[in-house]
């Protein structure tokens, strides 16, 4: 049975998977990474199975979810693989190499039940296939879900950047059209005359800023419902 190779083999999956995923190009995993996240797995694989070989349908579920996809985080299994999504993403992994993680557990177990000849039936198969698939599916879905959340934010400080810049333009602009006034008020100068003309393109050049499409730009950046 698929368990007991588990229990019987585990020390030897997790040095294989580890090796892996350490000589994969640009993952360079930590230490933590390979001491919790690969055993975690197999262990709730294990009793994934274990579970079904004592027909507690309930249990099997609780742990792995159901075929088919489920909710993030819902079952045991699911709620580990959106940790692990949303970690890769915060140390600059790609969507891919969360995957290949999960490919890497599922080549490891094949290789060696191979080398071993250890006799699986269908639905051990089918179980295997099932964690992997829901695993992959909650890492990749945090992970994107993290990744969105990360855009927002960086699109969010940009345009309150830009608008910052945008004020600082009008405030300027607004001092120097105050000073022309001032200056004609002062000086009984005409608003034909240069001090005029200061005034005037001051004012068209707030004018400009607030009716221009910098503004409704910043808006939208700074909500994605807009």
């Amino acid at each position: 049975m698929m368990s007991n190779f588990l229990a019987s083999h585990r020390e030897e999956l997790i040095r294989r998977c580890t090796a892996k995923v350490a000589m994969r190009p640009l993952r360079a995993a930590t230490e933590l990474q390979l001491r919790n996240g690969i055993p975690l797995f197999l262990a709730q694989l294990q009793r994934t199975l274990e579970a079904e070989e004592r027909h507690e349908t309930t249990v099997s579920l609780m742990i792995s979810g159901p075929a088919g996809g489920e909710a993030a985080g819902a079952s045991e299994m699911g709620t580990s693989a959106t940790a692990h999504g949303r970690e890769l993403l915060v140390l600059g992994y790609s969507v891919s190499q969360v995957v290949h993680d999960y490919g890497d557990l599922c080549q490891a177990i094949t290789d060696l039940a191979f080398e071993r000849e250890a006799p699986f039936a269908v639905h051990e198969f089918r179980t295997l296939n099932r964690c992997l698939d829901n695993s992959i599916a909650s890492a990749v879905e945090a992970f994107s879900a993290q990744r969105d959340l990360s855009v927002a934010a960086q699109q969010q400080a940009q345009a309150s950047e830009r608008l910052e810049a945008l004020l600082h333009s009008l405030r300027s602009s607004l001092a120097t059209a105050t000073y022309a006034v001032a200056a004609l008020e002062l000086g009984n100068l005409s608003v034909s005359g240069s001090t005029g003309s200061i005034l005037k393109k001051s004012l068209a050049a707030m004018a400009q800023r607030v009716g221009g499409p910098t503004l409704q730009e910043i808006r939208n950046a700074s909500d994605p419902t807009a």
